[in-house]
């Protein structure tokens, strides 16, 4: 037997907050700050924003490993961080995620058309998220309620490790019957998600203004002037070039194109890793 690299792509794994959904990914960024206040503490949005993209326990231990916000917990309970203060802070930030997910539940405009379109060119839909299980659950009720159905979702703790492991992208490829990694493509609005699709040998699209790094509403992104809309698109482009993503763009609206690009390149032979 011989391998054969695949001509055309066979599915699209996408991300939830800030790429389908909750277009400036304030879900979970607003609901940290809500959880460490509880416990005494500041946290800013933008802290909060920082290790976006991981599973939510991983993200508080993260948050909690910045020296500052360790020292404002020690302050704040007058003793030093553990993993079980950990667990108790996402223990408090879980039911909060859940009562309040559904303010930020609308898709991201053109999110919808540019998923039929997907479909249309014959890709199946996979998707995954930083959310555990009993999150997703209400977030997937809400998409559908708006008209969008994954063929499959994968939760951070459906998975040994989450990202930036390829574990949840995997799971989708063996999930959705797919025959090679190469046919896929990752979209992701953060550093962590599009290293999981690097780890999973897929294609990858970062993008720059509908999720965590820009961090804006629709209505402030569509009114930032175009000089200072450009100055983001660079800043996030050097946030996202540890990561490699092959491809950034603004929001999921732009994704046809891109499609169209990786499927002219596979079938001139090219493979995402060799890039």
């Amino acid at each position: 037997m011989h391998y054969h690299p695949p001509k055309r792509l066979q599915a699209v794994i996408l991300d939830w907050a800030g790429t389908v959904v909750d277009f400036g990914s304030f879900a979970p960024t607003q609901i940290f700050v809500e959880a460490f206040a509880e416990f005494g503490v500041q946290l800013s949005l933008a802290e909060a924003r920082g290790p976006m993209g991981r599973g939510k326990w991983d993200h508080i231990r993260a948050l909690c490993d910045i020296p500052a916000i360790g020292e404002r917990y020690r302050a704040a309970t007058g003793h030093l961080l553990t993993d079980a203060d950990v667990t108790a802070l996402y223990e408090r930030f879980m039911p909060l995620q859940i009562e309040k997910i559904a303010e930020h539940s609308a898709l991201i405009p053109g999110a919808l058309e540019t998923i039929a379109r997907l479909r249309e060119h014959g890709l199946k839909i996979g998707s995954c998220s930083g959310y555990p299980t009993v999150v997703m659950e209400r977030v997937v009720v809400l998409a559908q309620r708006h008209g969008y159905v994954a063929d499959h979702v994968v939760a951070s703790d459906e998975v040994p490790r989450g990202r930036p492991s390829p574990a949840q992208a995997l799971a989708n490829v063996i999930a959705l019957g797919l025959d090679d990694v190469a046919a896929c493509v990752k979209v992701d609005d953060t550093c962590p998600g599009i290293l999981e699709g690097r780890s999973a040998g897929m294609w990858t699209v970062a993008l720059t203004c509908s999720g965590n790094a820009l961090g804006l509403s629709h209505e402030e992104y569509r009114g930032l002037p175009p000089a200072r809309l450009e100055q983001e698109r660079q800043r996030i482009a050097q946030l996202f070039e540890g990561s490699r993503p092959h491809y950034l763009i603004d929001t999921l609206v732009e994704l046809p194109a891109v499609i169209a690009d990786i499927d002219a390149r596979l079938a001139r032979g090219e493979l995402p890793q060799s890039h």
